[in-house]
């Protein structure tokens, strides 16, 4: 397994003591390298977990900030940010790598579903909550990531019952999971595969997540 150097700290830190484009420029070498390094890391995760999954494609994602619409009108990123794409139509859900001084995670689930994947899970749990509740109890899912994650509307979806006894489950818009590291563990070699276990171990929630958004309310396939 290969680990993060402590180098990638060092250089996000000063990035945001200096988060001009004057300094960038001057350290863009610099960037280029640490950006190479992120993108190998995530792609040897990604023959990881290819032999129980099938990631399609790795993304760094850029450093620039897109501050149109945006009160800090600093204009870079002081993380790294880098996401794994399971294949699909068939496979659904994501993984995220956030590396960050004092604020590294990873991250997995349904971040930003779509209007007709959010109905079609909010018709499931409305239908049967109870298959989803087991699935999220699974041992696997509670020891490495502890419960459901996500923003949430304030009382109930439109057309749902404020009433069902998953509410809890329905008035999620995200359904995502996350996990913390120190700064400590995310330049040891155990960090990489510590990774691959975390994701590895969410398999049953996204195996049933996968079949939900490939089949309508009657269990026949859209695909």
């Amino acid at each position: 397994m290969t680990s993060l150097p402590v180098t990638i700290f060092e250089f996000l830190k000063q990035l945001k003591a200096n988060n001009y484009r004057e300094w960038f420029e001057e350290h863009k070498k610099e960037y280029v390298q640490h950006q190479k390094t992120m993108k190998s890391f995530g792609q040897e995760v990604q023959l990881a977990l290819n032999t129980k999954d099938e990631v399609d494609d790795v993304k760094v994602f850029r450093i620039y900030r897109d501050v149109r619409f945006s009160k800090d009108k600093t204009p870079y990123k002081t993380h790294f940010g880098l996401a794994l794409h399971r294949k699909k139509p068939t496979l659904r859900g994501g993984y995220y790598i956030h590396i960050s001084p004092g604020d590294t995670f990873i991250a997995c689930g349904f971040w930003d579903p779509s209007k007709e994947d959010l109905l079609r899970i909010r018709k499931e749990i409305e239908q049967d909550g109870k298959e989803m509740e087991t699935v999220l109890q699974h041992k696997s899912i509670t020891s490495y990531w502890g419960g459901l994650e996500g923003d949430e509307v304030k009382t109930a979806p439109k057309g749902f019952s404020k009433e069902h006894p998953y509410i809890s489950l329905l008035k999620k818009k995200q359904y995502i999971f996350t996990k913390s590291f120190s700064d400590k563990e995310v330049v040891q070699p155990s960090f990489q595969e510590s990774i691959v276990n975390h994701f590895l171990a969410i398999r049953p929630f996204f195996d049933y997540m996968s079949e939900l958004l490939t089949t309508d309310l009657n269990g026949e396939s859209l695909i």
